[in-house]
Protein backbone atom coordinates (compact mmCIF):
# COMPACT_ATOMS: atom_id res chain seq x y z
CA UNK A 1 0.00 0.00 0.00
CA UNK A 2 1.27 3.69 -0.89
CA UNK A 3 2.28 5.61 1.82
CA UNK A 4 -0.09 7.92 1.54
CA UNK A 5 -3.34 5.57 1.00
CA UNK A 6 -1.57 4.34 4.66
CA UNK A 7 -1.79 7.87 6.29
CA UNK A 8 -5.77 8.35 4.43
CA UNK A 9 -6.09 4.95 6.19
CA UNK A 10 -5.18 6.95 9.45
CA UNK A 11 -7.39 9.63 9.24
CA UNK A 12 -10.54 9.76 10.90
CA UNK A 13 -12.89 10.03 7.98
CA UNK A 14 -16.27 11.10 8.10
CA UNK A 15 -19.14 8.49 7.52
CA UNK A 16 -22.29 9.13 5.90
CA UNK A 17 -23.72 9.12 2.32
CA UNK A 18 -21.20 10.08 -0.73
CA UNK A 19 -21.16 14.14 -0.70
CA UNK A 20 -22.72 15.01 2.14
CA UNK A 21 -20.49 17.36 4.06
CA UNK A 22 -19.37 20.89 3.83
CA UNK A 23 -15.52 21.18 4.12
CA UNK A 24 -14.41 24.37 5.74
CA UNK A 25 -11.18 25.47 5.12
CA UNK A 26 -9.53 28.22 7.09
CA UNK A 27 -6.58 30.40 6.72
CA UNK A 28 -3.70 32.79 8.88
CA UNK A 29 -5.68 35.46 8.31
CA UNK A 30 -7.53 37.14 10.92
CA UNK A 31 -10.46 39.43 9.30
CA UNK A 32 -13.36 38.82 10.15
CA UNK A 33 -12.40 35.12 11.87
CA UNK A 34 -15.12 35.30 14.55
CA UNK A 35 -17.64 35.92 12.01
CA UNK A 36 -16.25 32.97 9.31
CA UNK A 37 -15.93 30.32 13.11
CA UNK A 38 -19.68 31.47 13.87
CA UNK A 39 -20.76 30.67 10.17
CA UNK A 40 -19.37 27.45 10.27
CA UNK A 41 -20.68 26.51 13.64
CA UNK A 42 -24.07 26.88 12.02
CA UNK A 43 -23.51 24.58 9.00
CA UNK A 44 -24.44 21.26 9.08
CA UNK A 45 -22.68 18.15 8.90
CA UNK A 46 -19.29 20.33 8.69
CA UNK A 47 -15.15 19.61 9.21
CA UNK A 48 -12.47 21.93 9.30
CA UNK A 49 -9.21 21.41 7.33
CA UNK A 50 -6.44 24.21 8.94
CA UNK A 51 -3.45 25.25 7.21
CA UNK A 52 -0.03 25.75 9.11
CA UNK A 53 -0.66 29.18 9.54
CA UNK A 54 -4.41 29.42 10.54
CA UNK A 55 -3.25 26.93 13.71
CA UNK A 56 -1.28 29.66 14.64
CA UNK A 57 -3.28 32.70 13.76
CA UNK A 58 -6.46 30.95 16.01
CA UNK A 59 -5.73 30.90 19.45
CA UNK A 60 -5.00 34.54 18.99
CA UNK A 61 -8.36 35.04 18.29
CA UNK A 62 -9.62 32.78 21.49
CA UNK A 63 -10.17 29.43 19.35
CA UNK A 64 -7.80 27.11 20.53
CA UNK A 65 -7.47 23.35 19.10
CA UNK A 66 -8.92 21.48 21.97
CA UNK A 67 -12.11 23.88 21.70
CA UNK A 68 -12.58 23.16 17.93
CA UNK A 69 -12.18 19.66 18.03
CA UNK A 70 -15.19 19.92 21.04
CA UNK A 71 -17.34 20.74 18.07
CA UNK A 72 -15.80 19.83 14.48
CA UNK A 73 -13.90 17.02 12.96
CA UNK A 74 -10.59 18.82 12.35
CA UNK A 75 -7.93 17.87 9.87
CA UNK A 76 -3.98 19.86 9.95
CA UNK A 77 -1.60 20.43 8.09
CA UNK A 78 0.63 18.21 8.99
CA UNK A 79 1.85 16.28 5.23
CA UNK A 80 3.87 17.12 2.20
CA UNK A 81 1.29 15.87 0.14
CA UNK A 82 -1.76 17.02 2.09
CA UNK A 83 -3.62 13.72 2.74
CA UNK A 84 -6.59 14.74 3.95
CA UNK A 85 -7.31 16.09 0.32
CA UNK A 86 -7.90 12.30 -0.24
CA UNK A 87 -11.05 12.26 1.14
CA UNK A 88 -12.43 14.84 -1.57
CA UNK A 89 -12.11 11.83 -3.69
CA UNK A 90 -13.62 9.51 -1.09
CA UNK A 91 -16.72 11.71 -2.01
CA UNK A 92 -17.63 12.66 1.20
CA UNK A 93 -17.79 16.54 1.08
CA UNK A 94 -20.28 18.79 -1.38
CA UNK A 95 -18.88 21.71 -1.04
CA UNK A 96 -15.26 23.55 0.20
CA UNK A 97 -15.28 26.71 1.77
CA UNK A 98 -12.07 28.62 2.21
CA UNK A 99 -12.47 31.50 4.86
CA UNK A 100 -11.26 33.51 5.56
CA UNK A 101 -8.57 33.74 2.71
CA UNK A 102 -5.51 35.56 3.07
CA UNK A 103 -4.23 37.25 -0.21
CA UNK A 104 -1.93 34.81 -0.22
CA UNK A 105 -4.31 31.87 -0.41
CA UNK A 106 -6.46 33.81 -2.88
CA UNK A 107 -2.78 34.62 -4.88
CA UNK A 108 -2.58 30.79 -4.81
CA UNK A 109 -5.95 29.92 -5.60
CA UNK A 110 -6.10 32.25 -8.35
CA UNK A 111 -2.76 30.34 -10.38
CA UNK A 112 -3.21 27.23 -9.84
CA UNK A 113 -0.58 27.20 -6.82
CA UNK A 114 -1.55 24.12 -4.00
CA UNK A 115 0.90 24.10 -1.71
CA UNK A 116 -1.59 24.18 1.56
CA UNK A 117 -4.39 22.25 2.93
CA UNK A 118 -6.83 24.82 2.19
CA UNK A 119 -5.60 25.70 -1.52
CA UNK A 120 -5.30 21.77 -2.20
CA UNK A 121 -8.68 20.90 -1.10
CA UNK A 122 -9.90 24.27 -3.23
CA UNK A 123 -8.10 23.01 -6.56
CA UNK A 124 -9.16 19.64 -6.05
CA UNK A 125 -12.19 20.35 -5.30
CA UNK A 126 -12.53 22.38 -8.85
CA UNK A 127 -11.28 19.46 -10.50
CA UNK A 128 -13.86 16.99 -9.13
CA UNK A 129 -16.62 19.86 -9.93
CA UNK A 130 -17.26 20.13 -6.63
CA UNK A 131 -18.32 24.09 -5.74
CA UNK A 132 -16.28 26.24 -3.70
CA UNK A 133 -16.71 29.58 -1.74
CA UNK A 134 -13.72 31.52 -1.32
CA UNK A 135 -14.08 34.71 1.63
CA UNK A 136 -11.39 37.20 0.11
CA UNK A 137 -10.24 39.38 2.90
CA UNK A 138 -8.22 41.74 0.17
CA UNK A 139 -10.88 43.57 -2.20
CA UNK A 140 -11.52 46.80 -1.63
CA UNK A 141 -8.61 49.88 -1.64
CA UNK A 142 -9.11 50.16 2.11
CA UNK A 143 -9.68 47.30 4.26
CA UNK A 144 -10.39 47.79 8.15
CA UNK A 145 -9.53 44.45 9.83
CA UNK A 146 -9.45 43.17 13.43
CA UNK A 147 -5.83 42.80 14.53
CA UNK A 148 -5.71 40.37 18.13
CA UNK A 149 -5.40 43.50 20.14
CA UNK A 150 -6.61 46.57 17.64
CA UNK A 151 -8.40 47.61 14.67
CA UNK A 152 -6.23 48.06 12.05
CA UNK A 153 -6.48 49.73 8.13
CA UNK A 154 -4.83 47.93 5.01
CA UNK A 155 -4.88 49.40 1.76
CA UNK A 156 -4.70 46.60 -0.42
CA UNK A 157 -2.58 47.11 -3.18
CA UNK A 158 -3.53 46.56 -7.20
CA UNK A 159 -1.75 43.06 -7.41
CA UNK A 160 -3.73 42.04 -4.62
CA UNK A 161 -7.38 43.35 -6.17
CA UNK A 162 -6.13 41.95 -9.73
CA UNK A 163 -5.82 38.55 -7.86
CA UNK A 164 -9.68 38.50 -6.66
CA UNK A 165 -11.17 39.07 -9.98
CA UNK A 166 -8.37 36.51 -11.94
CA UNK A 167 -10.05 34.30 -8.67
CA UNK A 168 -13.77 34.80 -9.70
CA UNK A 169 -12.80 33.50 -13.20
CA UNK A 170 -11.89 30.13 -11.56
CA UNK A 171 -14.18 27.04 -12.09
CA UNK A 172 -16.89 26.27 -9.79
CA UNK A 173 -15.49 29.12 -7.44
CA UNK A 174 -17.67 32.01 -6.06
CA UNK A 175 -15.72 34.43 -4.24
CA UNK A 176 -17.49 36.64 -1.57
CA UNK A 177 -16.04 39.96 0.22
CA UNK A 178 -18.12 40.12 3.43
CA UNK A 179 -19.69 37.65 6.11
CA UNK A 180 -22.95 39.31 4.96
CA UNK A 181 -22.21 37.69 1.29
CA UNK A 182 -20.46 34.69 2.77
CA UNK A 183 -24.01 33.91 5.12
CA UNK A 184 -25.87 34.83 1.94
CA UNK A 185 -23.85 32.11 -0.20
CA UNK A 186 -24.25 29.50 2.53
CA UNK A 187 -27.58 29.89 2.17
CA UNK A 188 -27.98 29.66 -1.26
CA UNK A 189 -25.64 26.43 -1.17
CA UNK A 190 -27.92 25.13 2.20
CA UNK A 191 -31.48 25.61 -0.54
CA UNK A 192 -29.68 23.98 -3.58
CA UNK A 193 -28.69 20.75 -0.79
CA UNK A 194 -32.12 21.00 0.40
CA UNK A 195 -30.63 21.56 4.01
CA UNK A 196 -31.20 24.14 6.79
CA UNK A 197 -28.48 26.04 8.96
CA UNK A 198 -28.24 24.24 12.74
CA UNK A 199 -29.91 26.21 15.12
CA UNK A 200 -28.68 23.66 17.81
CA UNK A 201 -26.50 25.97 20.62
CA UNK A 202 -24.54 22.52 21.52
Amino acid sequence: MLETEAALEALDVPDGPPRSRFAFAVTGSGHYLEEAMALAARLPAVDLFLSAAAEEVLPQYGFTLDSLKERFKVFRDKSASAVPVGMLYSDAYHTVIVAPATSNTVAKCAFGISDTLPTNMFAQAGKLGIPGIVFACDTEPTVITKAPHEWVTLHPRRIELDNVERLRAIDHCRVVCSPAELEAALSRRLRELSLEWNTSSS
